[in-house]
C-alpha cells in the first residue's frame, strides 16, 4: 500500500499597519551592503513595495499574540519603510504587505532570515542588459533608464552596449562559457560575423584575454590616436561619413576609427591642398608622404636662409604673454593643483610662445627654381615642412672662367643676373607625381612614373622573346656581361642579370599577359620545359649530347630571362635599389639589343588604346600622339573634344601608324630624337568620323551639342 505524501502548508499573508511592525533582533544581516537605504526608500515610493516583508507575531510571557509582529527576513525594507514614514511621506499606520510566520515554528527565526539572503541569485547581468534593452524599446531614453533604476547613465550605456554583439556569443555567456569581461571586448565592433569568428578562433586557445579580442577585433582600424586622425581631425572624419567604434568599458584614447580608405584618402587630400599652396612660392619640386625614412636628405644640399625678424607688434605680443605666464606661475606656486582653466591657459601661452621660435625663413629667389621641399606628418599628427633642399641634379654647374652657372640669364640692357622665372612646382605624393584633372595647362607633363613602369614591363617582354629567337645575339650579350664582370668590374648591373634572375613586374597592365610576347615566350618555355631533366646529372649529360645548334637556343632562352629594361625610380636615399647612372645604363643596353634583335615594339603588337596609354595622359599629350602619329589635321580635329572621347578617337587614328610613346622608343645612335617607329606618315589623309568632318549645319549641330554639355556640367 502506497504512502501518502505529507502536503505542506504555507504561510498566509495579509496587511498589517506599519506601527505594529518591529525589526526582530535575530535579523542576521549585520554588515551594510548593496543598495543604500535611501536609494531603496526612493524605490519603494516610485514603485511600492515590490517584495513582501516576512514576519511573526510577537508572543508575551504566556505564549499569547501581542497584536505586534517582529520582521526576521526584510529588515532593509523595513528600514526603508521607516525612513519613508519620518520624512511623513508614508502614514504611520499605512498597511505593509506581509507573509506571517507560525510563532511556534520548528524552524527558527534565525534560520528563516538566514535563508532569505543565501537562497536568492543575483539578477545575471544578460538579464539587465535585456530589461535595459526592453524599457528603451518601450521608448525611454538612457538618462530616463539610469534615473528609474538610479544608477549613472554610464552604467546603462554600457549595459546596452552589448546590443552590439553576436547572439550567438550571448547564449554561450548566458551559458557561462564566457566571461563578462570577454562579452564587453567585444563590444569594440558591430560585424557579428566577425566576432564569432574571432571566438572561435580563440575559444580553443589558452588565451583567451579581452585585450586579444579587443587587438583581433580592430586590427583592420585605426586608433584615433593615430597621427593620421589626428592630422585630418575626428570632426573632419565622421563630416566625410565615417564611423567610430567606441569602448564603454575602458579608456579607448578616443575609439578607433573603422574606414582606413577614407581616413588615408583625407589625408593625402589634405596633405595635397598643403603641397599646392607650398608650389605657389616656387619651388621647382615638392614631395608630398605620410613619413620620410631616415636619411632622406641624406645627399642633398641645404640652402642657407635668412631667418625672419619678429615685427615690432609680435615683440609686444610675446612681452606681454611672458609677463602673464609668469604672473600666473606666481599667483599659484603654492596651490597643490591648477584649477583647470589655469592650467589649459597655461598651455595656450606656452603653444603661443613656442610658435614665436619657429621663425619662417626666406631664401635667395634665385634658387628657388632649383630647390624643393618635403611635406610630411609628425608623429604627433602636426604638419611638417622642410624647405630649401637642392638634388644633386639640380645643382647649376659652374663656368670655369667667370663664376656664372650656365641657366643664368643676362640682362642685355644692364648686364645683370635675371632671377628665373617662377615656375610650378612637381608635386610627387608617395613617390607618384599628381597631374591636374583639367588639363588647363597645354603644356607637355612628365608622363606618370607607374604608366612608364608598364610601357616597359611591354618592352622587357618583347626584348626577352627577340633574345630567345637570336642565339648568336644572346651569345655575344652574355660573353659582353662576363668579360664586363671579369676583366672591366663594372657596378652597374646594366640590362643583363647574368645569373639570369627572372624579374618579375610589380606594375603591369591587363593586357600583357595576353600579349603576342608574354603568348610566345610562354610557349616557348612549355615546350622546353617537357624535354628538361629535373635530375642535376642527367641534366648534365643531356646537355653534352644536344648539338650545337640546340644548345645555342636553349641558351638564347635562358639568356632572355635575365633581360630587365624596366624603369623604376632612383633611390636616392639609400644604398637599395638602382642608381641613376644604373638606370642610364640598363636602358641604354636595352635599346642596343633592341637594334642588335631588330625588335620594335609596333612590330610586336603594341597598339596605343585609351587603357593602356591615351586615357592615363592629358589632353596635350593626347593631341601630340596623333599629331605625330596621324598627321596635324586629324589632331586638329579632335582638339575641341572632352579627354574620353579625344582618346577614344585618338585610339582609332592611330590603331595602324605604328606610333609609339617615348619609353617604347629606341633612342637614335647620335643621341638625338628619339626613333618613334615605322608609322607611315598617313596622318593628313586619316579618315575621320562623319561628326569631325561635317560642313555647315552639322557644326552647328555639333557646336550646340557641346554648348548644351558644358551647360549641364
Amino acid at each position: 500500500m502506497a504512502t501518502a505524501v505529507q502536503k505542506i502548508t504555507l504561510s498566509s499573508s495579509r496587511d498589517i499597519p506599519f506601527n505594529k511592525l518591529v525589526l526582530s533582533q535575530s535579523n542576521v544581516r549585520r554588515v551594510k551592503a548593496g543598495v543604500s537605504i535611501d536609494d531603496l526608500a526612493a524605490s519603494i515610493a516610485r514603485r511600492g513595495l515590490i517584495q513582501s516583508l516576512h514576519v511573526r507575531p510577537v508572543l508575551d510571557a504566556e505564549g499569547q499574540e501581542t497584536g505586534m509582529f517582529e520582521v526576521p527576513a526584510g529588515g532593509r525594507r523595513y528600514r526603508a519603510l521607516e525612513l519613508l514614514v519620518k520624512q511623513k511621506r508614508l502614514t504611520k499606520a499605512a498597511p505593509v504587505p506581509c507573509v506571517v510566520g507560525d510563532a511556534n515554528s520548528d524552524v527558527t527565526i534565525d534560520e528563516v532570515s538566514l535563508v532569505e539572503n543565501m537562497d536568492r541569485a543575483p539578477l545575471h547581468p544578460l538579464d539587465q542588459f535585456r530589461a535595459f534593452h526592453a524599457m528603451r524599446e518601450k521608448g525611454m531614453t538612457e538618462e530616463a533608464i539610469a534615473a528609474a533604476l538610479f544608477v549613472t547613465p554610464q552604467i546603462v550605456k554600457q549595459r546596452l552596449r552589448l546590443v552590439s554583439v553576436s547572439p550567438a556569443l550571448l547564449d554561450i555567456y548566458a551559458e557561462d562559457r564566457m566571461t563578462l569581461e570577454q562579452l564587453m571586448a567585444f563590444t569594440v565592433s558591430d560585424d557579428h560575423a566577425r566576432q564569432e569568428q574571432v571566438w572561435e578562433a580563440i575559444s580553443h586557445s589558452w588565451s583567451k584575454e579581452p585585450h586579444q579580442i579587443r587587438r583581433m577585433l580592430t586590427e583592420t582600424t585605426v586608433r584615433a590616436s593615430d597621427k593620421r586622425a589626428l592630422f585630418v581631425g575626428v570632426d573632419a572624419y565622421e563630416a566625410a561619413g565615417g564611423c567610430i567604434v567606441r569602448d564603454l568599458f575602458q579608456d579607448d584614447d578616443g575609439g578607433w576609427l573603422q574606414d582606413s580608405v577614407l581616413l588615408d584618402r583625407l589625408v593625402s587630400e589634405k596633405l595635397k591642398t598643403v603641397a599646392d599652396q607650398i608650389a605657389e612660392e616656387g619651388w621647382k619640386w615638392i614631395e608630398v608622404a605620410l613619413s620620410f625614412p631616415y636619411g632622406h636628405v641624406h645627399g642633398l644640399r641645404r640652402l642657407t636662409g635668412t631667418t625672419v625678424d619678429l615685427t615690432d607688434e609680435e615683440r609686444a605680443t610675446r612681452e606681454a604673454l611672458r609677463e602673464e605666464y609668469d604672473r600666473l606661475e606666481a599667483e599659484y606656486s603654492e596651490a597643490d593643483e591648477l584649477p583647470d582653466e589655469i592650467d589649459q591657459r597655461l598651455g595656450e601661452i606656452e603653444q603661443a610662445l613656442d610658435a614665436f621660435e619657429t621663425r619662417p625663413v626666406n631664401y635667395d629667389p634665385a634658387d628657388f627654381g632649383i630647390a624643393g621641399a618635403f611635406v610630411s606628418v609628425d608623429a604627433d599628427g602636426a604638419l611638417s615642412i622642410d624647405r630649401g633642399y637642392v638634388r644633386a641634379e639640380d645643382e647649376r654647374p659652374v663656368d670655369a672662367e667667370g663664376g656664372e652657372t650656365q641657366d643664368d640669364v643676362i640682362d642685355p640692357e644692364t648686364g645683370e643676373i635675371q632671377s628665373p622665372a617662377i615656375q610650378r612646382a612637381v608635386i610627387t605624393i608617395g613617390g607618384k607625381p599628381t597631374e591636374s584633372e583639367d588639363d588647363a595647362d597645354d603644356s607637355i607633363k612628365p608622363l606618370p612614373e607607374r604608366l612608364v613602369i608598364e610601357l616597359t614591363a611591354h618592352r622587357t617582354l618583347a626584348l626577352r622573346n627577340a633574345l630567345a629567337e637570336n642565339p648568336h645575339v644572346a651569345m655575344t650579350m652574355l660573353l659582353h656581361k662576363l668579360l664586363s664582370d671579369t676583366f672591366i668590374h663594372t657596378n652597374p648591373t646594366g640590362c643583363l642579370e647574368a645569373n639570369v634572375r627572372h624579374t618579375f613586374f610589380s606594375a603591369q597592365s591587363e593586357e600583357l599577359k595576353d600579349s603576342p610576347s608574354a603568348k610566345a615566350v610562354n610557349d616557348r618555355h612549355e615546350r622546353w620545359g617537357d624535354h628538361v631533366p629535373a635530375d642535376d646529372q642527367a641534366l648534365w649529360d643531356w646537355l653534352t649530347d644536344l648539338d650545337d645548334g640546340t644548345r645555342m637556343e636553349l641558351l638564347a632562352l635562358c639568356v632572355s630571362y635575365g633581360v630587365n629594361a624596366l624603369f623604376e625610380r632612383p633611390n636616392p636615399y639609400s644604398g637599395s635599389g638602382v642608381s641613376q647612372h644604373g638606370l642610364d645604363v640598363r636602358l641604354a643596353q636595352a635599346d642596343r639589343l633592341a637594334r642588335a634583335t631588330g625588335m620594335n615594339m609596333a612590330a610586336a603588337g603594341w597598339k596605343p588604346t585609351v587603357g593602356n596609354y591615351l586615357g592615363r595622359v592629358t589632353k596635350p599629350r593626347i593631341l601630340e600622339a596623333v599629331r605625330e602619329g596621324a598627321g596635324e589635321r586629324s589632331a586638329q580635329l579632335i582638339d575641341h573634344l572632352k579627354k574620353g572621347d579625344m582618346a577614344k578617337e585618338a585610339e582609332r587614328l592611330l590603331a595602324e601608324t605604328g606610333w609609339l610613346p617615348e619609353p617604347l622608343r629606341m633612342a637614335s645612335l647620335d643621341g638625338d630624337q628619339p626613333i618613334v617607329g615605322d608609322q607611315a606618315d598617313t596622318g593628313e589623309d586619316a579618315a575621320l568620323p562623319d561628326f569631325l568632318t561635317e560642313d555647315g549645319e552639322g557644326d552647328d549641330a555639333a557646336d550646340e551639342d557641346e554648348q548644351a554639355l558644358v551647360a549641364a556640367e
